[in-house]
């Protein structure tokens, strides 16, 4: 499914010619010949005229709209569908307010480097044209400037021409690595606009882009020589592609080397966490053993891993460690977000993608044809588990897999707590990361766009959500009721933000202060929201509130039966930490 995607020159598809008779006519045109499939929007009046060249000029062809119920939502659909298909979504947001409604969606994209082409609208530019106090307060000098620290590229461009150069110079730019999204803002004069020819339509490519950069040979013999002559090599893999090919290949330079191999949560599923070379325990961070490793390592290859040196920071690693490090996220930094983390001090830096790193060593390494030793085996692992009584977070992870054994599951979203060995992965697919930004909100969008992306596929989407992520989200989920999107989110309901309440336990302690007054201002309780409730009332199939193990294994058995039905469904579990959580 992701490896289809490859750059192909694209005009209008095939057998459908169409007369555009006004601007926004041609930028549909655009559109099709990128052959995104769909358009997320919440309706503005702003791009109305967009809106009807997509209703009324090209609806059989497309791109389909995919109407969600906020702009924050609208980006966090495309986000998520860019996780697993590895190309953008295209999304329409409304003049300033609609875009500020999007930032935080924005800005998780951006530091989560996913592809995403922004179409925004303005004006009318020309203020002689505007509508009393309406197109005057939705109309902003430089309205870019409200997501320029966190995009790749904008522009606002006054013409049809221009606004067709624009789309075509920020579709090449948000599918170049590093990825992100990038913005254009239509005038709507420029929509609304008739026609006197049709327009030139810019030439592109449609699905990843075709060329990307490359380390030099010098770079690659200098790595490949370290690498060679390692006696304790530790490869740290972050986010890659999700290509069935590319993951052999990390595995087979990983078993060359006799490597070690450190993944957190933040990446997905890169590296088979079943391989024995795999280091256990990670979350977010390295774990223990993770840092154990780091500490013993003369060597480390860092392919695009998010923040080395904090990672190595805590692992008292050895004076004479040398690293390597396969990332372009140098060439994105830009000196306002702070994504750039603490300066690594590396020893070859190979400046392209991480697989194309990986391709590229195993060239230098005459390692090119090998094939991995390890194969993935079937989950056989069982666990006893109680019959009754609270359900911890560890309980929930082993009672959803026993339940889903048999399916092809791709997890889409996970709670900031989640334990890394709750779940083994063996393939890219098993797991899609997070948003990059680090806040909440963002899971039922991700999720509704991550389902979309693999509606139709062998794949199960589920997701397994906090509570206060839930709550902040839910809207998106209408969405999925109204498109028939089947997903399965399950709720791991603390009632409480527990993140915060980590924090407020440490702050309190080092005060010397009452710890149990922590939950106050936390605690989402006194009344506890019907989770469930509030599924249904977005059309969804909500279960529970499910309170004891006796009843998990039949609500997850009942929501996955209505999955298969094409359903979306929410189960509401409530959960209690584990002693290892606390």
């Amino acid at each position: 499914m992701t490896e289809s995607n490859d750059a192909q020159e694209s005009a209008v598809k095939p057998g459908i010619e169409l007369q555009p008779q006004w601007g926004s006519d041609a930028i549909v045109d655009f559109l099709r010949a990128t052959e995104v499939p769909y358009i997320a929007l919440t309706p503005g009046a702003s791009f109305r005229g967009l809106h009807d060249s997509l209703v009324n000029y090209s609806p059989e062809s497309g791109p389909s709209i995919v109407m969600c119920l906020h702009e924050e939502h609208s980006v966090a659909l495309a986000h998520g569908y860019a996780k697993v298909t590895g190309v953008p979504m295209a999304v329409a947001l409304h003049a300033n307010v609609g875009l500020q409604h999007a930032v935080m969606a924005i800005f998780n994209a951006y530091t989560d480097r996913a592809p995403v082409l922004l179409i925004g609208a303005t004006g009318p530019l020309d203020a002689a044209q505007r509508r009393p106090w309406i197109d005057w307060i939705h109309t902003t000098a430089d309205q870019a400037s409200m997501i320029r620290s966190f995009i790749k590229w904008d522009d606002t461009p006054v013409s049809i021409e221009a606004t067709l150069e624009s789309l075509a110079r920020a579709w090449d730019i948000t599918r170049t690595e590093p990825q992100g999204p990038t913005y254009v803002a239509l005038d709507s004069v420029v929509q609304e606009s008739r026609l006197s020819s049709r327009p030139r339509l810019p030439r592109i490519t449609t699905g990843r882009a075709p060329d990307q950069a490359a380390a030099s040979a010098d770079s690659i013999r200098r790595a490949a020589d370290l690498l060679r002559n390692a006696r304790n090599v530790v490869v740290m893999v972050g986010p890659g592609t999700r290509s069935d090919a590319d993951y052999q290949y990390r595995i087979v330079l990983a078993e060359a080397l006799g490597a070690r191999v450190i993944t957190d949560l933040k990446a997905g599923s890169p590296f088979p966490t079943r391989h024995p070379a795999h280091v256990a325990g990670s979350g977010l961070r390295v774990g223990p053993a993770g840092r154990k490793a780091l500490a013993e390592a003369d060597v480390v290859l860092a392919l695009n891993w998010t923040d080395i040196a904090g990672a190595l920071k805590g692992a008292g690693t050895r004076a004479d460690l040398k690293i390597v490090s396969a990332t372009l996220d140098p060439m994105i930094a830009n000196g306002v977000t702070r994504d750039h983390h603490i300066r690594a001090e590396v020893d070859v830096w190979l400046p392209t993608t991480p697989d194309h790193a990986v391709a590229q060593l195993l060239d230098a390494l005459d390692l090119q044809g090998r094939e991995p030793e390890w194969t993935p085996d079937a989950d056989a692992e069982s666990v006893s588990l109680p019959g009754s009584g609270e359900i911890t977070p560890a309980l929930l992870a082993a009672v959803v897999r026993e339940q889903l054994r048999e399916e092809r599951t791709t997890l889409i979203r996970l709670p900031l707590k989640w334990d890394g060995d709750y779940w083994p992965f063996s393939s890219p697919m098993d797991f899609l990361g997070y948003d990059g930004g680090g806040g909440i909100g963002s899971g039922p969008g991700m999720t509704v766009g991550a389902a979309l992306a693999l509606r139709g596929t062998d794949r199960l989407p589920v997701s397994i959500l906090g509570d206060g992520d839930f709550m902040m989200g839910v809207q998106a989920l209408w969405t999925a009721a109204h498109e028939r999107i089947p997903f399965l989110a399950i709720v791991n309901n603390n009632h409480t933000y527990g993140n915060d309440e980590d924090h407020q336990e440490r702050v309190a302690i080092s005060r010397d202060r009452d710890v149990s007054r922590k939950w106050i201002g936390l605690s989402i309780d006194d009344p506890a929201p019907d989770l469930a409730l509030l599924a249904r009332a977005q059309g969804l199939e909500g279960i529970g509130p499910i309170t004891d193990m006796r009843d998990l294994p039949d609500a997850l058995r009942r929501g996955l039966a209505l999955v298969k039905k094409g359903k979306p469904v929410v189960v509401d579990v409530i959960v209690h930490p584990s002693s290892k959580e606390n």
